[in-house]
């Protein structure tokens, strides 16, 4: 039985190890067409913070969206260093507010 049992794991194994990572969720696929893993990434920084860094650093805060909002939209200097991030004026309004939504609930 052994001996059929093993062929069957080793197959199983490889299904699994072949199978496509998962897709990204709706916002980080809007990110990904935006150019925002340009600069962000979601663990480490990049030329920009992590994702998961400026979650932690809003956390807990009012005006966290209403800021996160105008810093993508206008741009914005001096928080995270001295490398800009430039204005993204040509996101519509709403996919700010996904992306803004997304970017705050990193873990």
């Amino acid at each position: 039985m052994k001996t059929f049992a093993t062929p069957i794991l080793a197959g199983g194994l490889a299904l699994a190890a072949a199978a496509p990572a998962a897709e990204p969720t709706a916002p980080e696929a809007l990110a990904r067409a935006s150019g925002c893993f340009t600069c962000h990434a979601l663990d480490r920084k990049l030329i920009g913070p992590s994702y998961r860094d400026i979650a932690a650093r809003y956390r807990g805060s009012r005006t966290a969206q209403a800021e996160l909002f105008e810093k993508v939209k206008s741009g914005g200097r001096g928080v995270w260093g001295d490398v800009p991030m430039p204005p993204q004026a040509h996101l519509k309004d709403e996919d700010i507010k996904t992306l803004v939504l997304w970017i705050l609930s990193a873990p």
